[in-house]
C-alpha cells in the first residue's frame, strides 16, 4: 500500500502489512493517522454521502490534508489486495482539496491482476469530480469492483476507548443489530445474544476467558425486552443480576476486546484494526489479549496500534513497525530480527524498545 500528502503522512511507498503488524512509536508519532486513514476509507464505502460527511466530522478537508492545503492539495493512495492464490485486486484514487474545505475525487481507478499473468491488465478509471466514490456503484456490475468494495467497507477501526456512562455500549440495542460487532462495541449485547443462540460453542470460549480474567463474573444475562436488549451478567455466589450501568470501564473493555477476537472467524473482517486495546487492562489481561490477537491473526489480517510493553512483548520482531517523527512527516520502520540477534539474548523487545535500541522513543 502507499498513502501521500494524510495528515503526519507524508509519503509511505510500497508498505506491506503482514498477517500481523503492530505499530509502536511515541505519542503523535503517526500510528493513529494511520489507523485514522482506514477509518475514512471504511466511511467512505459505507454509503454514497459518508465520505463528506466525515471529512466535515473531522474539522474539513484541511485537517486531513499534511500540514493543510497550503502545502498539500491531494491526498493520494493505492492498495492491493492479495488472496491465497497470488491474484491482486487493486484500487487507487486522489482526493483533491476543493472549495468549503472539502475533498473531491481528482481520480479513482480499479483492476484485477491474475497471478502469474505476464499482463498485468487495464486499469479501470471510475472518473473525476465525485465527492463519494464510484466503486459502490459499479460494484453493481463489475465484479472487481464489487470484490474490492467488499473487502474495504468491512474494514473497522475497532475502539474501545469511550466506556463512560454516555458510551452507546451501556445502552439498549436493537436485537436484530448483530450481525457485525461495532467499532465502538455498541451493540455487544445483541451480538453476544445472537453467538449464545446461534454459536453457542463460541459464546461458551467466550464466557471461558471472561471467568480468567473476571473471576467474579459466572455469565452474561441477555433477556430480550421490546425487541431490544441490554448486557447484564450474573456473578458467583449471588443470585443478583447485574446491569450495563454497573460495569468498570476495565469490564467493559475486557468484554468487547474478548467477543471481538473470539467469535467466529466468518464474522471477522478480512482486515482487523485495534487502536491501543490495552488501555484500562490489567496487565494479565493484556497477555490474554496478545495471545488471542496472534489466534486471530493465523486467519485474518491485523493491525494493532499500542504503547504497551507488555503487548509488544507477545510479537515478533518482524511483526512490530516503529513508527517515528521526521521534521514533519511520519516514517514507519519494520524491525527485523537478525540485527537483534545479540541483543535479544539478554533483553525483551520491551526492554530494547524502553532502551531506545530500536526507536520509537520521544
Amino acid at each position: 500500500m502507499t498513502i501521500r500528502g494524510f495528515k503526519t503522512i507524508k509519503a509511505l511507498e510500497a508498505f506491506e502489512p503482514r498477517h500481523l503488524t503492530a505499530l509502536i512509536g511515541a505519542n503523535g508519532a503517526g500510528k493513529s493517522n494511520f489507523i485514522s486513514f482506514f477509518r475514512m476509507l471504511s466511511w467512505a464505502l459505507s454509503g454514497p454521502g459518508n465520505l463528506p460527511l466525515h471529512v466535515g466530522q473531522q474539522g474539513g478537508a484541511s485537517a486531513l490534508l499534511h500540514d493543510g492545503q497550503e502545502t498539500t492539495r491531494e491526498i493520494e493512495a493505492e492498495l492491493t489486495l492479495s488472496n491465497e492464490d497470488g491474484d491482486r485486486n487493486q484500487y487507487a484514487f486522489k482526493l483533491f482539496y476543493a472549495a468549503n474545505d472539502t475533498l473531491v475525487f481528482a481520480e479513482e481507478k480499479y483492476r484485477f491482476v491474475r497471478s502469474g499473468h505476464p499482463n498485468p491488465g487495464n486499469w479501470v478509471e471510475a472518473g473525476a469530480g465525485h465527492t463519494s466514490p464510484r466503486l459502490l456503484t459499479q460494484a453493481a456490475s463489475d465484479q472487481t469492483a464489487y470484490v474490492i468494495g467488499n473487502i474495504l467497507k468491512k474494514i473497522i477501526v475497532h475502539q474501545f476507548h469511550n466506556t463512560s456512562y454516555t458510551a452507546r455500549m451501556r445502552s439498549k440495542w436493537d436485537v436484530d443489530d448483530s450481525r457485525w460487532l461495532k467499532e465502538d462495541a455498541a451493540n455487544i449485547a445483541p451480538v453476544l445474544l445472537r453467538l449464545r443462540t446461534d454459536e453457542l460453542l463460541c459464546y461458551q470460549r467466550i464466557v471461558a476467558v471472561l471467568r480468567l480474567l473476571l473471576p467474579f463474573f459466572m455469565d452474561f444475562d441477555l433477556e430480550p425486552r421490546y425487541n431490544k436488549v441490554l448486557l447484564c451478567w450474573r456473578e458467583r455466589n449471588s443470585d443478583r443480576v447485574f446491569s450495563v450501568a454497573q460495569a468498570s470501564d476495565g469490564m467493559l473493555r475486557a468484554i468487547a476486546l474478548v467477543t471481538l477476537l473470539l467469535q467466529p472467524h466468518e464474522d471477522l473482517p478480512d482486515v482487523l484494526i485495534l487502536d491501543e486495546p490495552e488501555l484500562g487492562l490489567h496487565p494479565y489481561a493484556i497477555n490474554v489479549t496478545g495471545e488471542l490477537i496472534r489466534s486471530v491473526a493465523q486467519t485474518v489480517q491485523v493491525i494493532v496500534a499500542t504503547q504497551s510493553t507488555l503487548l509488544i512483548d507477545c510479537f515478533e520482531p518482524e511483526e512490530i513497525v516503529v513508527v517515528e517523527r521526521h521534521g514533519r512527516g511520519s516514517s514507519f520502520k519494520r524491525l527485523e530480527e537478525e540485527p537483534l540477534t545479540e541483543w535479544l539474548k539478554e533483553y525483551s523487545i520491551s526492554e530494547l524498545w524502553e532502551k531506545n535500541v530500536v526507536g520509537g522513543r520521544p
